[in-house]
């Protein structure tokens, strides 16, 4: 099976991989930018964008294994990666095996909840893309405008309101019509839990970043990904949700640059400035009254399906 993809810029190769229920189109943010210093490689999962879903079990090990095969089908076998959430599990998976990528950087990865943090994980994202999917006749001019995108994003960024507006309706389209969402979502959440990578068996650079604000992985899920990956540097995004290539897309970019040109840097070399490009605020009572209008739309458009659905 061969993976769409789309490949920009001169360099050493790069590839990005997307969260679930993403596409290429979730690194649009800071593809130019990346294309500007590495050959970039975007890919789309099985069952995402314009790939098709696999025949069998979609999985973190069988995604994995679809992006092993994609790297050998185009001879890139060792390339430097980036992965995104799902993505950033599987680039993590990926260094485990050993012999498939160089460099890696993990930006806010999923798969390591424990107790009650795997039903809220499972819940509120089975939730937000059911509101999702039911709000898709208007989700052009929700995610279009600033108050429809902070009712719509507050569980993926810190800032939903600065999110790029197409970006965010590029993503709500996706979200809402990835084949193999659900499936994948469960395993995710229920499925094998990641396996642990023993010190010294990883030989090149590996940095996983952690936005402050995520609140779909959870900070404090760090410890636990440190943990079973004892050979990775952790870097946090201050002021940051769940993408940090959405929220601090430059310093997301500097971030990815210096840990796969695998020379030194601090973090403060990368940071620069925690106030990077503040975003205003919008009134309160502007968001609450939008919020509980598109809840309410959501909800009758979830019940209205479920009674013709009888």
């Amino acid at each position: 099976m061969d993976l769409h993809f789309v490949r920009r810029g001169t360099g050493r190769p790069l590839l990005l991989v997307h969260g679930i229920g993403g596409s290429w189109r979730s690194w649009n943010t800071i593809i130019d930018a990346l294309a500007a210093e590495r050959d970039v490689i975007a890919v789309d999962l099985p069952g995402h964008g314009d790939t098709p879903k696999l025949t069998g079990e979609n999985s973190i090990a069988t995604l994995a294994d679809a992006v092993t095969s994609f790297l050998t089908q185009h001879d890139l076998l060792g390339i430097d990666a980036v992965g995104s959430s799902m993505g950033a599990r599987l680039v993590l998976e990926l260094a485990r095996r050993g012999g498939v990528l160089g460099a890696v950087v993990s930006l806010d990865p999923g798969g390591f909840w424990q107790g009650w943090q795997i039903p809220f994980f499972y819940h509120s994202v089975d939730l937000s893309v059911k509101l999702v999917k039911a709000l898709q006749p208007v989700m052009p001019a929700l995610a279009g405008s600033a108050v429809g995108r902070t009712v719509l994003l507050p569980q993926f960024s810190a800032r939903p309101w600065a999110v790029d507006s197409q970006q965010a309706i590029d993503e709500m389209y996706t979200l809402a019509h990835s084949p193999a969402f659900d499936e994948l979502l469960d395993q995710l959440a229920h499925g094998e839990v990641q396996q642990p990578a023993p010190k010294g068996s990883i030989p090149g650079p590996l940095v996983i970043g952690w936005g402050r604000q995520d609140r779909v992985c959870l900070p404090s899920q760090s410890s636990l990904a440190l943990a079973k990956f004892p050979d990775a540097r952790l870097y946090w995004f201050e002021h940051c949700g769940h993408f940090p290539q959405w929220d601090q897309p430059a310093e997301a970019t500097r971030l990815i640059l210096a840990a796969t040109s695998r020379q030194p840097f601090t973090d403060e070399s990368i940071a620069l400035s925690k106030a990077e490009v503040a975003a205003p605020t919008l009134p309160k009572a502007a968001v609450v009254a939008a919020a509980l209008a598109l809840l309410a739309g959501g909800f009758w458009l979830l019940s209205s399906r479920g009674k013709r659905g009888r």
